[in-house]
């Protein structure tokens, strides 16, 4: 323990340094990033263990939409209030806080004796990921050294390689063993809470040092309160667009490749990696080109151009189902730091508020479109929603109101 603590001092004066000299501070990156791996990981646990909860508890798919919707609503709603706090009062270690609420939730998922208590432990999951987001997306913000899209990318890749780890996890020690060996991901709790306390120790140190200093002026685009409003609804609405057909793969991929295929759990949960290993490389790709040719062209890109590729899925056999959907998955993925960091632009001021309302925004829509779309499933059948859900990407079309943020000129405040 105490070889631990002397390293992270080491390191810890090392980026600080790179703090005070505004450069990127990768070495906090990536810490942000595998914590981010953790957090997501434990997180997705959840959507890949469907088929085994499906069974055990003899669910039907309006039950398993409930599950989604339970977990991700907590999330949602929590996370704008939890990011208003922490810009009026910065937690440098409410990422440790969050972790310790989605372990309690791990182990009541492990042990949960009925569906009630399921709903239960999700919630807390739910709960966890709202602390998590706001604060971390802001650590992110501060050491990008102005690289915002690059840094969000950065951040955002170490989720989505957590949400693409878990379901190949899930198939190797949870789906032959049993519901109980969820335990072991409480091992990656312990592990994060390291991760978490060096990320929190140098963050305290910069609000420290911050506090000791005359406040920078902040760049206020100069657009009128109706433009920036306007754009920030037109940012949820490609959230919406993406989140719920993302909600349609997440939640159901298993079971449609299941049914259509006759491929095993297992299988599934293959087919299911390939999309989410897909999102995780698209959101590095993404970040690092929005930073090169403009965050309004590859929002635009990412959501409208999977509509063909989505438009095609349904019809397609097996090997082309894998091709089709690693192609969706890296092109829709590309867009989430673009437009995170394009919101943080038109509110520079409320960046904990901004970074909560869209991760809220996006699980809440992933919660709500599960929820609806196992009851339709249920109504009609699991391939037919994969056939409506197809349309979604067209509305990427309204990117084209955004204005373009390299040509609005910026004041200081």
């Amino acid at each position: 323990m105490n070889k631990i603590l002397s390293i992270q001092h080491k390191v810890l004066n090392k980026v600080n340094k790179q703090t005070l000299s505004q450069q990127t501070v990768y070495p906090i990156l990536l810490a942000i990033s595998f914590g981010h791996l953790c957090n997501d990981l434990l997180q997705a646990i959840v959507p890949a263990t469907y088929p085994l909860l499906k069974e055990n508890y003899q669910l039907s798919f309006a039950q398993i939409g409930l599950i989604t919707f339970f977990y991700q609503m907590s999330s949602s709603l929590l996370q704008p209030l939890v990011g208003n706090y922490t810009d009026k009062k910065p937690q440098p270690y409410s990422q440790i806080y969050g972790m310790l609420c989605t372990t309690v939730g791990v182990i009541l998922l492990a042990f949960a004796p009925s569906y009630l208590w399921v709903l239960v432990a999700v919630t807390c999951i739910g709960i966890g990921s709202s602390i998590f987001h706001p604060e971390s997306s802001r650590v992110s913000y501060v050491a990008s050294g102005g690289k915002r899209s690059l840094a969000q990318s950065i951040f955002q890749i170490g989720g989505n390689t957590g949400t693409a780890l878990a379901p190949l996890l899930v198939a190797w020690v949870v789906l032959p063993k049993g519901q109980q060996h969820l335990l072991w991901f409480v091992a990656v709790a312990i592990i994060a809470q390291f991760v978490y306390y060096f990320i929190g120790t140098w963050y305290k140190g910069v609000l420290s040092h911050a506090a000791t200093k005359q406040k920078k002026k902040i760049r206020i685009p100069e657009l009128s309160a109706f433009k920036v409003n306007s754009a920030i609804v037109v940012l949820l609405l490609l959230i919406f667009s993406k989140y719920f057909y993302v909600a349609s793969i997440s939640s159901y991929f298993q079971f449609y490749t299941m049914d259509k295929f006759g491929i095993t759990e297992v299988q599934a949960q293959v087919y299911l990696f390939y999309f989410l290993i897909a999102v995780a490389l698209g959101t590095l790709i993404g970040g690092f080109l929005g930073d090169k040719v403009g965050r309004k062209y590859i929002i635009w890109f990412s959501v409208l151009g999977a509509a063909p590729f989505t438009l095609l899925l349904p019809h397609v056999d097996l090997a082309w189902t894998a091709v089709l959907i690693v192609v969706i998955g890296f092109i829709m993925s590309s867009a989430f730091p673009s437009i995170l960091v394009y919101a943080q632009e038109l509110l520079p001021k409320k960046i904990g508020m901004v970074s909560g309302l869209f991760y809220g925004f996006a699980f809440g829509m992933g919660g709500l479109g599960s929820a609806l779309l196992g009851w339709w499933a249920d109504q009609t059948s699991i391939a037919y929603i994969y056939s409506v859900c197809a349309y979604l990407p067209l509305l990427g079309v309204i990117a084209c109101l955004l204005p373009n943020m390299k040509k609005v000129r910026f004041r200081e405040e």
